[in-house]
């Protein structure tokens, strides 16, 4: 199932209205569906290397609406919307224990929202839940989620303008090795200095 989904979200690069598609699947991710708009992102960018940037603007806009609407989701209809959601999609037990961990934490909650904005870890759609349930500030979330979000667009848009088709085995395959393993980095990091500062919280999560 998830292999026909993935090739079906690539398949929607070459229509006559990827763009809209892209729109549609930046939104989407961030609240229920599956496959990263990355997916649809990088083919498009490079057939059209030109409008990488602005293909960049269109997905961190509607990812960072579709994040909106996943924090209203944890914010007003978590019983109802969200948790079936994340239950149907294997992520309840992650979410519940990452809502162990931010209670009273925004520093946690920030590093979180930065790390699945940049490399999906943990799960976008988990975070953005996450940041409505606990009642984060919108402003606070929603400028996280353009700049984190922004600069993994952006950041792709730039080596796919600059290097075409030679680098893109190396982001579908390595990228995200690396992306994963800097942001998994970060949170290990966060809670290293959390021990050395003496609060006792490195071993609650």
């Amino acid at each position: 199932m998830i292999k026909r989904l993935y090739e079906w979200t690539m398949s929607l690069a070459a229509r006559p209205r990827a763009e809209i598609w892209l729109a549609i699947v930046a939104f989407v991710e961030s609240s229920f569906f599956l496959i990263p708009a990355d997916v649809l992102f990088v083919p498009m960018a490079l057939a059209r290397p030109r409008r990488a940037y602005r293909l960049a603007l269109i997905a961190t806009v509607f990812s960072t609406l579709g994040g909106i609407a996943g924090y209203a989701l944890g914010y007003y209809a978590f019983d109802i919307l969200a948790k079936p959601v994340l239950a149907f999609y294997g992520k309840l037990g992650a979410f519940d224990a990452l809502q162990a961990c931010v209670q009273g934490d925004q520093q946690l909650l920030l590093i979180l929202l930065t790390t699945s904005g940049l490399a999906h870890l943990p799960p976008i759609k988990v975070v953005t839940i996450l940041a409505g349930a606990v009642h984060i500030g919108l402003v606070f979330f929603v400028l996280s989620c353009i700049i984190a979000r922004g600069a993994r667009f952006f950041a792709l848009a730039f080596l796919l303008r600059r290097y075409g088709e030679a680098i893109r085995h190396f982001i579908e395959r390595r990228l995200k090795v690396i992306a994963v393993v800097a942001a998994a980095a970060l949170i290990l990091l966060y809670f290293g200095l959390k021990l050395v500062a003496g609060s006792g919280q490195l071993l609650s999560c």
